[in-house]
């Protein structure tokens, strides 16, 4: 809900397959939105199915560290995603703590993010974008990096409210549904 997860279990590998084999032989999608996965054999199940049917426009919403900093998956499901999500997903949104985690940069401003971008490319993230929601003041920029490059920035004033859990997860699923329509990553 809006407040927080309550509990987490996590789906056999083989329902997790054929759950993704069912809706690609049936209605292709056009676009895929993944969020919290926990275990390194479940995202190497999603993967290796994304790779099968040449799924598309993959956008990977890495949830591995809460709004309080704390860790949401172990070091091998991290890897996993490293290994076997990166090199698939169109883009990449990151908090500043997961951005932390995954690059190993502390990000204090908005300026850091230009050396993140080049972190996360060498780990074979093709386009990033930063969100800056956990940094200070009342108006931010997010930023979107493809291969290192700055292609935009997005400017914006911010929200006083303390309903933020799941804002992560519904901007990549909106990036998600904006490249199903063919716009433009930026």
């Amino acid at each position: 809900n809006t407040t927080g997860v309550t509990m987490v279990t996590n789906t056999p590998p083989e329902m997790l397959a054929a759950q993704i084999d069912a809706v690609f032989e049936d209605i292709p999608p056009v676009a895929v939105k993944i969020g919290m996965v926990s275990s390194a054999e479940l995202i190497t199940v999603i993967a290796d199915r994304l790779t099968a049917h040449n799924a598309k426009n993959v956008v990977l919403d890495p949830v591995m560290v809460s709004t309080s900093g704390s860790r949401l998956i172990d070091e091998p499901a991290a890897e996993a995603i490293r290994t076997h999500l990166f090199p698939l997903a169109t883009v990449v949104t990151p908090n500043i703590p997961e951005t932390e985690y995954l690059t190993g940069l502390k990000i204090g401003s908005e300026a850091d993010f230009a050396g993140a971008a080049v972190a996360m490319s060498q780990q074979r993230v093709r386009a990033v974008l930063f969100k800056a929601g956990h940094l200070d003041g009342e108006t931010l920029t997010d930023y979107l990096f493809d291969d290192e490059k700055l292609i935009r920035h997005y400017r914006y004033g911010r929200i006083n409210t303390l309903n933020t859990h799941g804002t992560g997860c519904s901007l990549s699923s909106a990036i998600a549904s904006y490249l199903a329509l063919e716009y433009p990553l930026a």
